[in-house]
């Protein structure tokens, strides 16, 4: 048995796609801790997993007061390094742990991870942002192109994307990693080389294929889980198909998709469900009979019954929707959205309306749209298997456990706190 430390930032996004594989490295005889933001950890438990809330610092930058948009820029997060340092050290005295797995985004529990000694792997539930042979720059929601000009263009545009990147990530990044003992990054893609495994919780068509991937990154397969919940039963009476038009969990001032949906849909043939998590306090919507607004309702009740998907790109709901067979309308407003969008449209998933074409009469037009795409959404669908994805998953974490007997051979494993 191996003892797995769990590392998150405070966002079901990051915690929920971990939940299947988690699971299926529990029930192989591991033991797994999760250190997650406060208000998911009894959801967790309830699951089966040992979960404990990670530092309230992180949880307070990350997750801003209502009507606040949370950081959404690398750069933005860097100053908790030295948090998500210190209180990955303590997790891991607490735990002993054996072997780490941290989310790509906790820079610097990642740091500490890399100082530890301990085997450890980043976990990605979203899009893997790594060149490759014809893989367009990430972030700019590019299309993907073979041919010579692609080429060209991706090979003249990815040292600029590295260079925004590091402008904003480096200088905070490699002052904590001094202060950890480790050498500076040159660049905001060396993150990726550095643990001995990167867990990649895609598959495709969202993700491009790729012949060039190094040993260490694994693409394991889109993982989709919500709270086991009951049903509300509105969703189960007759009438129009229901469309699913959700705001990000993490709020980023996304009202407007909101507004759109509403004059947008109000004389459909459709029923709407609106939920508008974290926007449901500030949101003014105009009056439509066939709207039903919710701060949240777990998606995987809803998905059954939807139509389409509406959101603004983030990649869960994506990755639930492809599972589903629901067609999306990919509405981005940032973070990693453009790119998703793209992926959404490029795989046949869906239709991407840019924000800054957001209009009741387009995003009309994007849901028919979508709606037409039904049957090809369906057929993407039956080829994601979440019981072998997770399966997939337990079995990359199982080996970095071939280094536990070196790293614990004089005792369990206590890292220092730096």
């Amino acid at each position: 048995m191996t003892r797995y430390l769990v590392y998150t930032p405070p966002s079901p996004g990051h915690v929920f796609p971990l939940v299947p594989g988690l699971l299926a490295l529990s029930a192989r005889g591991h033991h797994v801790a999760v250190r997650t933001a406060p208000d998911l950890v009894a959801t967790l438990r309830e699951a089966g997993l040992d979960a404990a809330p990670i530092d309230p610092r992180i949880v307070a930058a990350r997750r801003p007061s209502p009507g606040a948009a949370t950081p959404d820029k690398p750069g933005d997060l860097m100053g908790l390094a030295p948090v998500e340092r210190d209180d990955i050290a303590s997790a891991i005295a607490q735990t002993r742990a054996q072997a780490l797995l941290v989310d790509a985004i906790t820079y610097g529990a990642a740091t500490h991870a890399e100082a530890s000694g301990l085997p450890w792997a980043l976990t990605m539930p979203s899009v893997l942002p790594m060149p490759g042979r014809h893989i367009p720059p990430y972030g700019l929601g590019l299309v993907r192109r073979t041919d010579l000009a692609g080429r060209l263009r991706d090979r003249a545009l990815w040292p600029l994307v590295e260079r925004i990147f590091a402008r904003s990530m480096l200088p905070g990044l490699n002052a904590v990693r001094a202060e950890s003992g480790l050498r500076a990054l040159r660049s905001p893609l060396d993150p990726l080389d550095r643990p001995d495994g990167v867990l990649v919780l895609t598959q495709e068509p969202l993700e491009y294929p790729r012949s060039d991937l190094p040993t260490h990154v694994e693409i394991v397969g889109a993982q989709v889980w919500d709270p086991p919940t009951e049903q509300p039963g509105w969703l189960d009476e007759p009438g129009d198909p229901w469309v699913l038009v959700t705001c990000s969990t993490d709020y980023q001032a996304d009202e407007a998709l909101a507004r759109a949906a509403v004059e947008a849909l109000r004389d459909e043939p459709v029923r709407v469900l609106l939920t508008l998590a974290d926007a449901y306090d500030s949101a003014t919507l105009p009056a439509a009979s066939n709207v039903r607004v919710e701060r949240f309702v777990p998606h995987a009740a809803v998905l059954p019954h939807a139509a389409v998907v509406v959101s603004t790109a983030g990649m869960g709901i994506v990755q639930k929707a492809m599972a589903f067979g629901v067609p999306v309308v990919a509405v981005p407003f940032g973070r990693d959205q453009p790119e998703i969008a793209r992926r959404v449209q490029s795989a046949g998933l869906g239709v991407r309306l840019p924000v800054r074409r957001l209009t009741p009469d387009r995003l009309r037009d994007a849901v028919r749209a979508a709606r037409a795409m039904s049957s090809q959404v369906r057929a993407v669908a039956a080829t994601v298997d979440p019981a072998a994805n997770a399966l997939r998953f337990a079995e990359a974490a199982e080996r970095l456990s071939t280094d536990v007997g070196r790293s614990s051979s004089s005792g369990p494993p206590v890292a220092p706190v730096v």
